[in-house]
């Protein structure tokens, strides 16, 4: 008996089945590998971003222009030694470290913060950094600060926290080659403590210990001992370093140390994988310093928005037994709460900021904020995509990864020149930047030997610099996005090393897409 044929609708139908049946299998397939990529996998880097690794690279050199002591491979060539004798009067070497600003003095609150940050740039996006050639040029830098540091803490409870006099040093204007005034020193000790520049210190010495750890573990290991020990000094003898140096308040006064033992702890529990820290940053201390839904502005002050931001990290990649803690929840709820601030369209979204959308906090380097809050919104998107968490909620409003990456985005490209201004804020980039960067090495021509007080016949003149100070990040422009270009304006035009490291950050979370490794170890 002959069959019958099959009708053209049976056969189709049984192709579209085969077709669905292979989509699924396919799809099981996609899922069960996703699910066993490896946890330490971050994916390579992609093609970089040629205008973000040009000014990733420029940025780097103003680290080079801030050193202080025997320089070493010297790049740049309007500099050379200064602060040979430094720390001498204690018999100490300090004479490594870097000048924060445009001036010659060495205060150690903003420099550990430069180096915290430096590391914590480092431990995210090394790999992006060694995309572009700026890896090692990051390490190089960082260990310039931590050789410092670690010449800075002589014994368990002494940490020197100042070099020079800066009354004497701001009445001069010369470069620092021709310093000639007397550079005394500041301590803090057991009766004169100084809790947030000591908890600061070890931040900086515990993350830059994991920075450390794969190329030289005899160096890392002595920053950790020492960051172990500047930790314990700090929480056991609690006073704020403002008021055992009063002289620091004119310049970086400190309006608290908890955020700052929070930070460390942070820091050292992921240096160390030790629950004690953990437990402290989780304990009582975070109940009494965390502000719980507060969101805060990241600066070399007040550290509680890198410290949510941080211990977010562990919530999203630690092990069950401490990711499911409710302290760490509050952080991360917190930390959610900063990136709702930052979102220009979200419900909670800040008023500081200018017309143009760059975020505006303070008219004395009002970068600082534009380029910190930049930096933790690429940290914190590239959290959630190398977890999978597809969105945070904004008071009902949903957000993805990619609008934190593209709010950081708007504030480096602000910043590289996309502004009414159509200037770059980074010295040396584009054709349009600062001339008369307050800045006295940059001022003074390199055949110039100028006393304390004949340089400040540069600092008056309206020329331009005689020297670039190559990737110096300016302090910024006004609320109405201008910028006056004179070399005394040092309310706008004054760069710090501490500014550039975030700056660093930002860049090398955007130099290339590429997610975070879920750990530093």
């Amino acid at each position: 008996m002959r069959q019958k044929k099959k009708s053209k609708s049976a056969c189709c139908c049984w192709s579209i089945l085969a077709l669905v049946v292979a989509a699924i299998v396919a799809t099981i397939l996609l899922v069960v590998l996703i699910k066993t990529k490896p946890d330490d996998e971050s994916g390579a880097p992609g093609a970089p971003v040629k205008k973000y690794a040009d000014a990733l690279t420029l940025a780097m050199q103003f680290f080079d222009i801030q050193k202080s002591g025997k320089l070493e491979k010297n790049q740049i060539d309007w500099r050379g030694d200064s602060g040979l004798k430094d720390g001498s009067e204690a018999k100490l070497d300090l004479s490594k470290g870097m000048y924060d600003a445009g001036d010659h003095m060495k205060f150690g609150f903003p420099m550990a913060f430069t180096a915290t940050v430096l590391s914590w740039a480092i431990l995210e996006y090394g790999d992006q950094m060694q995309v572009v050639d700026q890896l090692e040029p990051a390490r190089g830098s960082l260990k310039w600060i931590t050789d410092y540091l670690i010449n800075a803490h002589p014994s368990e409870n002494v940490l020197y926290i100042q070099v020079g006099d800066p009354k004497l040093d701001h009445s001069c204007w010369n470069r620092p080659e021709d310093m000639t005034e007397k550079r005394p020193l500041r301590q803090v000790n057991t009766s004169a403590a100084g809790t947030e520049v000591a908890a600061e210190t070890a931040a900086a010495l515990a993350s830059a210990s994991l920075v450390f750890k794969a190329v030289d573990s005899t160096y890392a290991t002595s920053l950790l001992k020492h960051a172990k020990q500047l930790f314990a000094f700090a929480d056991k003898y609690r006073k704020s370093y403002s008021i055992s140096i009063p002289e620091v308040q004119s310049f970086y006064n400190s309006t608290g140390y908890g955020d700052e033992l929070l930070w460390a702890a942070g820091w050292l529990y992921h240096a160390t994988g030790d629950k004690t820290y953990f437990e402290y940053a989780t304990g009582d201390t975070a109940e009494d310093y965390g502000n719980w839904g507060n969101p805060t502005w990241f600066s070399w002050d007040n550290k509680l928005a890198g410290a949510q931001v941080l211990l977010s990290r562990v919530s999203y990649f630690g092990s069950k037994d401490v990711s499911n803690n409710d302290v760490l929840g509050k952080y991360r709820e917190t930390a959610e709460a900063v990136m709702c601030g930052f979102l220009p369209n979200s419900p909670t979204a800040t008023e500081s900021r200018t017309e143009n959308g760059l975020i505006w906090v303070s008219e004395w380097n009002a970068l600082q904020q534009s380029v910190s809050s930049a930096f933790l919104a690429v940290v914190y998107s590239d959290y959630m995509l190398t977890s999978r968490t597809a969105k945070i909620s904004c008071s009902g409003t949903d957000f993805k990864p990619s609008d934190l990456r593209d709010f950081a985005i708007s504030q480096a490209n602000y910043v590289l020149g996309d502004n009414p201004m159509k200037m770059s804020y980074v010295v040396g980039y584009g054709d349009n930047y600062p001339q008369q960067v307050h800045h006295r090495g940059a001022s003074i021509p390199a055949d110039e030997s100028p006393t304390c007080k004949e340089g400040f016949k540069w600092l008056e003149a309206d020329t331009l610099n005689p020297n670039i100070a190559t990737g110096a990040l300016v302090g910024g422009p006004f609320l109405n996005d201008t910028y006056i270009d004179a070399r005394n304006n040092s309310m706008q035009g004054e760069p710090s090393t501490y500014n550039s490291a975030l700056l660093v950050g930002l860049l090398s979370g955007l130099v290339t897409t590429s997610s975070v490794v879920q750990s530093f170890a």
